[in-house]
């Protein structure tokens, strides 16, 4: 219970505060777009960057216990959303949520794999995916109530009572023994390393939303700053983003099946609402309804998918989500769009394949990783899931149109589904290199 529920606050915090935007650009003064790039943007650099750290720290002082600092630390985070009085204030409670949030999520992660049986691993993935989507799917619908009713500051003091219960429930529990530490290193987190991280990965959401020539520049920066931070991993002992893991072939096939899937799922979340409003002028309640027929399908079938792959294995399972989602992907492109009712069947595979493919992904990856190092690999999983998702919003940035005809609107569409469909066809082909069955340690 207290890692469904601290792990479902990442995802639906990440929703639930884009219907109150409006509110906090009224109240502080500032236009909703300045509001996005501080408040979304410092959220997602946050949260990618941190995770690999989270789950490096769960490695050092034990899960469970990571997993109650994590929660103290997004509630820091919430209290300090209640009472900020400024932007500046809000965009460093948003800073310090996401770094809970990337304890937190590594830390159940690793909890599961290392305190359930392998033959129930599969479930609890299903489940735990489960809980992630709905947790994203009611934000906007929780965020939208208690903003109308209550006001902004609502949608951060609804964080308390569920992090304050979660932190009591996960703290009864036994921790996991610690792994030995140096005298004198401390929590044996790379800063360094991680801050070079922060960096290249600022650039890269920055520069995917900037217009034209600059858009290039920075993006090109984002590149030239990965190189010390790949020097410096090679260097370091014990780098905060173990990259080495990446050599395990089930967690590298795993990460990219979750990747690569994340890729056209979050990418179609931003891209479809925007395209059906301009073809038909849908309203957003409209608009969101088409969408969320797929979020609806992937969280009914995720926890399903879970527990065949403890009873058949991962792979097949894996490559047959993988080919359904290719197969939505492909009707998004070949569906004549006379209506939003059109995209019905195409999402409802999406999100059907989707949630076949992702919890044996998961299990097989994090079955692969040793005990020891499971939490740097939740991490590194985790990374790779949110990277998969920026890769997405970047395709968008490339391809998005500069017209609003009708004609344009669905160029863009299936030019962003063509690279997709490539995407997909990457997935089914990462599935198949998937063990079988997930290894049973």
């Amino acid at each position: 219970m207290a890692l469904a529920l601290s792990s479902a606050l990442a995802p639906l915090n990440s929703t639930m505060l884009a219907v109150a935007l409006p509110a906090i650009g009224r109240a502080f003064g500032h236009a909703v777009p300045t509001l996005t790039h501080a408040l979304v943007t410092s959220y997602l650099v946050a949260s990618i960057t941190l995770q690999s750290a989270g789950g490096a720290l769960g490695d050092r002082v034990g899960h469970r216990r990571a997993l109650v600092w994590g929660q103290w630390v997004f509630l820091s985070g919430s209290v300090l959303g209640v009472l900020a009085p400024e932007l500046g204030t809000l965009v460093l409670s948003r800073v310090l949520m996401a770094a809970g949030g990337a304890v937190i999520v590594p830390s159940a992660t690793a909890t599961l794999r290392n305190e359930l049986p392998p033959d129930r691993r599969g479930r609890a993935f299903g489940a735990f995916g489960a809980v992630m989507g709905i947790a994203a799917m009611l934000g906007p619908l929780v965020g939208g109530a208690l903003e109308s009713r209550f006001g902004f500051r609502a949608v951060f003091l609804a964080n308390v009572p569920v992090l304050v219960i979660a932190a009591l429930l996960a703290g009864r529990g036994a921790p996991v023994p610690r792994a030995p530490r140096s005298p004198g290193k401390g929590l044996g987190l790379d800063l360094w390393g991680t801050g070079l991280f922060a960096c290249a990965l600022g650039a890269l959401v920055v520069g995917a939303k900037l217009p034209g020539p600059a858009r290039l520049v920075v993006l090109a920066f984002a590149v030239a700053a990965f190189i010390p931070f790949a020097l410096r991993n090679r260097k370091v002992a014990e780098p905060t983003v173990d990259l080495a893991l990446l050599r395990i072939p089930a967690l590298l096939a795993g990460g990219l099946v979750v990747a690569l899937h994340n890729m056209g799922m979050y990418a179609l979340l931003f891209l479809l609402p925007a395209t059906l409003e301009g073809l038909f002028h849908l309203d957003s309640s409209q608009t969101a309804r088409s969408v969320v027929s797929m979020m609806v399908a992937m969280v009914v079938v995720s926890p399903v998918a879970g527990r065949l792959s403890d009873r058949i294995g991962t792979r097949t399972l894996a490559v047959v989500g993988s080919v359904v989602a290719w197969g939505g992907m492909l009707l998004v492109r070949l569906s004549p769009l006379e209506g939003a009712g059109s995209l019905f069947l195409p999402l409802v595979l999406l999100g059907i394949g989707i949630g076949l493919a992702t919890p044996p992904a998961q299990t097989a990856a994090m079955s692969a990783a040793p005990r020891e190092r499971s939490g740097k690999a939740a991490g590194l999983l985790s990374t790779l899931r949110y990277l998969g998702g920026v890769a997405g919003i970047l395709v968008l940035g490339f391809i998005a149109r500069t017209s609003s005809e009708p004609d344009a609107i669905v160029r863009e569409l299936h030019r962003a589904s063509e690279v997709f469909l490539v995407a997909l066809g990457l997935a089914v082909i990462a599935a198949a290199s998937l063990p079988r069955h997930a290894s049973r340690s």
